[in-house]
């Protein structure tokens, strides 16, 4: 997977004298079948989430309330973007690398999942990560 891979979804909006309504419905607005969610929040000043990658795991990651940042690696190429809004989520691709920041004091991160949580679907280290993604080690040989 490239980093180009990696791209913002627009979920519908909806929005009448209540207030917005979006969707987001699996195989439609995301190219998976959802099978974990989980949320970020309480963010302490100066954190930083993510500083890793997954071997096969898909995710969106999006700005239910506030903004952060987000930088991408896929071993080749970087890309920095900043999520502001609550009706669009950012798709990762597997074996990207994802750092997120910058968050502001409100911040509520909520990321999609496609498989069920599993220590060994991670890369932690970086340089591990550089050898997968450039290709220099099997995928499949490392956990």
């Amino acid at each position: 997977m490239r980093i180009n891979d990696c791209v913002l979804v627009d979920f519908p909006k909806i929005v009448d004298a209540r207030g917005c309504l979006s969707i987001v419905e699996c195989h439609k607005h995301i190219p998976f079948t959802v099978q974990r969610v989980f949320y970020t929040y309480s963010f302490s000043p100066g954190a930083q989430r993510g500083g890793h990658a997954h071997y096969q795991l898909q995710e969106v990651i999006i700005p239910i309330v506030g903004n952060f940042d987000v930088k991408l690696h896929d071993g080749f190429d970087e890309k920095h973007l900043t999520l502001t809004q609550s009706h669009q989520g950012l798709y990762l691709a597997p074996l990207v690398w994802v750092e997120l920041s910058h968050f502001s004091a409100d911040a509520v991160c909520l990321v999609l999942a496609s498989e069920i949580y599993d220590e060994a679907s991670y890369i932690r280290n970086y340089q591990t990560f550089l050898q997968v993604a450039r290709g220099f080690v099997n995928a499949d040989t490392v956990s």
